[in-house]
């Protein structure tokens, strides 16, 4: 039975990815997959066999942007501060992006109703994390995916998402959740008040976002939460969810004697170059090589000479090759470094990116440093602490094992599949 599914992600690099991958497991089983993928998308989803039905999520720009680019513009300008606590963020950083993705989710709705009727899917598939209104009053199977931590679904014994605070220390979990009630409340009043208007039933308490007929969350089990907050039956862990859509590659380069390091702070991330650039002198001073995803500003980044970057570059076929992995804390990074066994260094930034870094610090999979205030030595430390733990990189190696044996991209398919033919 040939289902026509429509995919619906974040206009960001990490749930496009992951649509992506999972799409191309349907689209070669013969389904019909259509992506109503942000605007500035276009011709990158068409290019990989899939149909584009794409909306604007404000009014279009006079010039053609590349792929979210209005993410990157909000990331730049917003940069200075990442360097508040998570705290602090809530206020500066983590409400004024609901803000911006309830402004794009009302301009939106009524191009959404309009695809709907054209592409009259069996199945809908969404990776964000706001409700779209006209997602769930189609009277289709509706799909939620988490492509963000998993904290993102809440509970009393984990700690509260965006905080990064540690797992077996509560002190400070009251504090943060007072204070994002104080920041947010009335915001999610609104907007669940709104929802309801277009015909949804209300929204969670304080969650901008509905649960689905099937719910799938991207998380390793190596660093879920599954014992503190058990989760009911509709739900479905993928362990991992790797693309393989990317281009294959081989080293530009010959490999030296010692360790081969990735270092990408993600799409976003990147966009902050006084960063990248302070990394990347400190790195400079090992006797290792270092393959960098230098993002959108890369005429701005400057490599040492034991390095070699591009803006672009095909990160799952890039980091089986290497020994260790420097990221942001991404979830798409975060899982891919472990489905391939390695061992990271985190520096986050915003959002779940300190909820990834303290779960893998915590459980002694990686490092997790000050993003803005470590020193040389920290950052050097710590690759050298972990590239010289051959039993750590030995468990890890094994979990990768595991975590690929398990298959997530087709067990999503699979899921998908299943909900659309009952």
């Amino acid at each position: 039975m040939s289902l026509t599914i429509l995919f619906m992600p974040e206009s960001a690099y990490g749930p496009t990815n992951n649509c992506i991958g999972i799409g191309d497991i349907l689209r070669r089983r013969g389904h019909r997959v259509v992506f109503a993928a942000e605007a500035s998308w276009k011709g990158k989803l068409e290019a990989l066999g899939f149909e584009e039905d794409l909306v604007d999520l404000a009014p279009p720009a006079e010039e053609e942007q590349d792929p979210g680019q209005f993410w990157k513009d909000f990331i730049r300008e917003t940069a200075p501060e990442y360097r508040k606590s998570t705290l602090e963020q809530l206020e500066t950083v983590t409400k004024p992006i609901w803000e911006s993705l309830i402004d794009g989710v009302k301009y939106c709705e009524p191009q959404l109703k309009a695809i709907i009727e054209r592409v009259q899917p069996d199945v809908i598939v969404e990776d964000n994390v706001i409700t779209f209104p006209a997602l769930l009053t189609a009277g289709r199977k509706f799909v939620r995916i988490v492509s963000c931590n998993p904290l993102e679904v809440r509970g009393e014994n984990v700690a509260p998402v965006f905080s990064g605070l540690p797992a077996d220390d509560r002190a400070e979990w009251d504090a943060f959740r007072a204070e994002y009630e104080r920041t947010h409340r009335e915001l999610w009043t609104a907007f669940n008040e709104w929802c309801v208007e277009q015909g949804t039933e209300p929204l969670p308490d304080l969650d901008f976002i509905h649960q689905g007929d099937l719910n799938l969350y991207v998380y390793p089990e190596i660093l879920d939460y599954t014992a503190e907050r058990p989760l009911g039956p509709t739900w479905h862990r993928l362990d991992s969810s790797v693309r393989e859509t990317d281009e294959p590659f081989e080293l530009p380069f010959q490999r030296g004697e010692g360790a081969l390091v990735y270092f990408s702070l993600g799409s976003l991330g990147s966009s902050d170059v006084e960063l990248m650039q302070r990394v990347i002198d400190v790195l400079a001073t090992t006797p290792h090589q270092y393959i960098v995803s230098k993002g959108p500003l890369h005429e701005e980044i400057k490599l040492a000479d034991n390095m070699w970057g591009a803006e672009f570059l095909p990160q799952t076929k890039i980091i089986p090759l290497c020994d260790l992995v420097i990221t942001h804390g991404g979830n798409n990074t975060t899982t891919e470094a472990a489905h391939f066994g390695k061992p990271m260094i985190l520096l986050p930034l915003f959002w779940d990116q300190y909820d990834n870094a303290q779960r893998v610090h915590e459980l002694g999979y990686g490092v997790r440093l000050s993003t803005y205030a470590f020193t040389d030595e920290e950052l050097t430390g710590a690759v050298e602490r972990l590239l010289g733990d051959a039993g750590l990189r030995a468990r890890l190696a094994a979990a990768g094992e595991e975590i690929r044996r398990r298959d997530g991209l087709r067990k999503a398919a699979d899921l998908i599949e299943r909900l659309g033919q009952e």
